[in-house]
């Protein structure tokens, strides 16, 4: 697959205010591409696009949104188009995950993860997709995670949700390629950023043993997806762990990851 000249087109990255969000950001303004960046926090989407307007010269939309609204996707959506931005690439990067026993987590918590990991980035890709399958050209990157290749106990449902992500995104590859829309999936394994913190754990003996910066993660992730690739799992020792998981049944996969989760 051909090098695809990437300058003066314009990325759409949800999530954008911190973490992974934020080094898309700085891997595409490097690589010349303009830029509408959409999170709840603007002070910190603010300072992010003053800083690559600066440092790449690239124009950089801010558009404040609580993506976990029920019509958050068309409200954006609707403010791209009237912008005149054509977005021929979605990064749904906009996530989180929580921590905890299923029956000690309040519903509503976890109503709004599984609205914004699951219904948000489904409605995102259709509304995009659809005008990148009409001009026959486009990039979409699903960001899973490495939970979506088994069973978690408490992470139970933000598991479930990634691999709800999986399956769609690497479905979607299939679906689309044919016209003209390139869609790739990356399933991080624990990275360096603020999901912790969201999600209410200390960090175990495992998670900090395999832990990831978040500019490598966004490199190989963008790497797979330029090169037209259905799926990624970044870093080599995640990438085995993923692969180990269809050799054990789902039973053992739950207690192994029960175990790494505490200790």
């Amino acid at each position: 697959m051909a090098k695809p000249n990437l300058r003066g087109r314009w990325a759409l990255i949800t999530g954008a205010s911190s973490g992974l969000g934020a080094d898309f950001a700085r891997n595409l303004a490097a690589r010349g591409m303009h830029l509408v960046l959409t999170a709840r926090r603007e002070e910190q989407l603010n300072a992010l696009a003053d800083d690559l307007r600066r440092t790449r010269g690239v124009q950089v939309d801010v558009i404040p949104l609580d993506l976990a609204r029920e019509h958050a996707p068309d409200t954006l959506h609707e403010k791209v188009t009237a912008a005149g931005r054509t977005i021929d690439m979605l990064i749904n990067n906009a996530g989180l995950g929580i921590y905890g026993d299923f029956l000690d987590i309040a519903w509503e918590r976890e109503r709004a993860m599984l609205q914004l990991d699951i219904v948000t980035l489904a409605h995102m890709t259709k509304l995009f997709a659809r005008d990148m399958a009409a001009r026959r050209r486009g990039y979409i990157l699903q960001v899973a995670s490495i939970g979506a290749f088994q069973p978690s106990p408490t992470y139970a449902t933000y598991s479930a949700a990634k691999s709800f992500v999986l399956y769609f995104g690497e479905a979607l590859h299939h679906e689309l390629k044919d016209k003209g829309v390139v869609v790739t999936v990356a399933s991080p394994g624990v990275t360096k950023t603020e999901f912790f913190d969201v999600a209410g754990q200390e960090p175990t003996l495992y998670q900090r043993a395999f832990m990831m910066d978040s500019p490598t993660v966004v490199n190989i992730a963008i790497a797979a997806m330029l090169k037209g690739k259905s799926s990624v799992v970044p870093g080599y020792r995640n990438s085995a762990l993923a692969f180990s998981t269809r050799f054990v049944p789902r039973q053992l996969a739950a207690r192994v990851a029960d175990q790494l989760m505490k200790y």
